[in-house]
């Protein structure tokens, strides 16, 4: 499979992604159809499908060749990540969407062989499109270019969590947060990944599936910031993953709780 011009495809997504927010900006104050995938917490819209639908012709436009996996099934069967495969969550953190009409995100992952090379998140209601991957050699938000995040320690920044994790002390996720300055629970794996991207937070902690990681695994690991299994492993990209992103001193601080716990 041929290398496309990575910042050319990059312009290109970007501008997919805005047509994007105009069409879920049009439908999102009229009624929504919304129903239950797993549960009354796991919800499905109109718009995510739409939007999904939407973005995946767009990408068949761009990219003909690729592999499309999407969050809503209106792409391939994805079984593999050789070759060209783009990851696509059109609306993350669609609880938010439902209830607030905010806080949530849409998201592209660029897999290159199982290589990640360009992530978008995109912050809809600020209208902030993070970007970048090493296929372009950084990472902005709109036109400014972000530097690495600070590499805190656990006890000196705050930590991003999932509520249900820590509210059931799975992976000992309650002694991390009272090892943290405090935890934030926004809700969306995207609007928490941009919070790492931006040294807000050091870290953050979630079980989350391919579409929820694809874009911010990409985006984290170019500004240094470590992507893990919640014992340090590397993700598999088309599992199910209890995933721990935070930066290098607090990764440290977080398996040294999980392995002191483990030995006792």
């Amino acid at each position: 499979m041929a290398q496309p011009d990575w910042q050319q495809l990059s312009t290109d997504v970007i501008s997919l992604l805005k047509e994007g927010r105009r069409q879920v900006l049009a439908k999102m104050h009229q009624t929504l159809t919304v129903d239950e995938k797993t549960s009354r917490k796991d919800l499905v819209t109109n718009v995510d499908k739409g939007n999904e639908q939407f973005l995946i012709g767009g990408i068949r436009a761009l990219d003909p060749d690729a592999q499309v996996l999407g969050e809503e099934g209106f792409g391939d069967t994805v079984t593999s990540l050789a070759g060209r495969v783009w990851i696509v969550d059109p609306i993350d953190g669609t609880m938010n969407f439902v209830k607030q009409r905010d806080h949530f995100a849409m998201m592209i992952g660029i897999y290159q062989d199982g290589v990640g090379q360009l992530g978008f998140i995109y912050d809809v209601m600020n209208d902030v499109v993070y970007a970048g991957g090493p296929a372009v050699g950084g990472v902005w938000a709109n036109d400014r270019q972000l530097s690495a995040p600070a590499n805190l320690a656990l006890a000196d920044g705050l930590m991003g969590m999932s509520a249900p994790l820590a509210l059931h002390d799975v992976a000992h996720t309650q002694a991390i947060v009272e090892a943290s300055s405090g935890m934030r629970v926004y809700g969306s794996a995207g609007i928490e990944i941009i919070h790492v991207l931006l040294g807000k937070t050091l870290g953050y902690i979630s079980q989350l599936k391919p579409w929820d990681i694809a874009a911010g695994q990409i985006l984290l690991n170019t500004l240094g910031v470590r992507v893990s299994t919640i014992d340090g492993q590397p993700l598999d990209m088309l599992s199910f993953n209890l995933v721990l992103v935070a930066t290098e001193q607090a990764q440290r601080d977080i398996l040294r709780i999980e392995e002191d716990d483990v030995s006792l």
